[in-house]
């Protein structure tokens, strides 16, 4: 291509007022698909960030400290974006910064998370309400704000949830709560999206080694919580003397679930993605007990081949 006709097409695309960064792409071949990853700067959110650069993909890495901005910034294929999911001029911000760049938005995952242990009637309302900001109100705000490009691009959104959607243990019950909301929210959303061919689904990981636990106790100390005269004081004492993010495996499978529901021409709706068959076995038993006591005691209830025969009618229509 000549200098002459650089130069002619550069004129129509300033003329036009489409952003010259993306039709330079354009001419150059496609578009690299960009993905946004919430709460990138550690744990499972840094994994994901850096399989889908690794993949050839470009990343839009939230974070919210300038370390972790600074760190994910170096990083081929990515750009650090400060997102607190908490704070709407930063998403305003990042919205802003992504549509002017030109790629579009193919992709969105919404891991941002955090966790708050204490006994439900001990709970005080302020970290009830931090539970939900993030973990609940965090997904609603990125999603509605980045909604404009993702119906552009029919793309995907994918949103990090846990076995603890389904599961709901001592001491963890607003963190739980936040989780099986998540549920909700993607079931309802996938239904509202897909009139516009876009893909919903929701990851839920079981035990993976992260830093969430490390930040929850930290949080904690800051906020000057003691298990002193609580009814569960011994309980809460063994928990935070743990040191649970030690454990687990790295969560690489889990950058594989979301990889296939952001690609993948059929992705699923949901993805249980758990290191051991254990953590499995607890949650399926979990699914089925609720379901048996949904049948339970009323003039609707099914025996068992009509159960069974529900069952095996969900099997054959996911296989399809």
């Amino acid at each position: 291509m000549s200098k002459t006709t650089c130069y002619f097409y550069l004129a129509l695309f300033v003329i036009s007022g489409l952003p010259v960064s993306a039709q330079a792409q354009s001419m150059s071949g496609p578009v690299q698909k960009a993905v946004l990853v919430t709460g990138a700067s550690s744990g499972i959110g840094r994994k994901i960030a850096e399989r889908l650069a690794a993949e050839g993909y470009f990343v839009y890495a939230g974070a919210r400290k300038d370390q972790d901005l600074a760190e994910l910034g170096q990083i081929e294929n990515m750009k650090s974006v400060r997102l607190d999911v908490t704070v709407q001029e930063q998403i305003d911000a990042a919205v802003e910064t992504i549509r002017s760049e030109g790629r579009g938005l193919h992709g969105l995952v919404n891991n941002a998370g955090v966790g708050v242990i204490a006994p439900l009637i001990e709970m005080s309302e302020q970290d009830l309400k931090f539970q939900f900001d993030v973990n609940v109100y965090g997904p609603y705000r990125i999603t509605k704000a980045f909604a404009p490009l993702l119906l552009e691009a029919k793309g995907r959104i994918t949103t990090i949830g846990s076995i603890s959607g389904v599961l709901s243990g001592r001491l963890f019950g607003a963190y739980s709560m936040s989780k099986h909301a998540i549920e909700a929210y993607t079931d309802s959303l996938a239904r509202e999206l897909e009139q516009f061919d876009v893909q919903v689904s929701v990851i839920e990981p079981g035990n993976y080694k992260s830093r969430f636990f490390q930040t929850l106790l930290q949080r904690m100390e800051e906020f000057g919580y003691t298990p002193d005269g609580s009814l569960y004081e011994d309980e809460m004492l063994r928990l935070m003397g743990s040191d649970s993010d030690d454990w687990g495996t790295p969560p690489d499978a889990v950058a594989d679930a979301v990889l296939h529901a952001l690609f993948d021409a059929n992705p699923q709706r949901r993805y249980m993605v758990v290191p051991n068959q254990r953590q499995a076995e607890i949650t399926i038993r979990k699914l089925i007990e609720e379901t048996v006591q949904m049948n339970e005691g009323h003039r609707y209830s099914y025996d068992r081949d009509q159960l069974v025969a529900m069952l095996d009618e969900a099997l054959a229509a996911q296989r399809q």
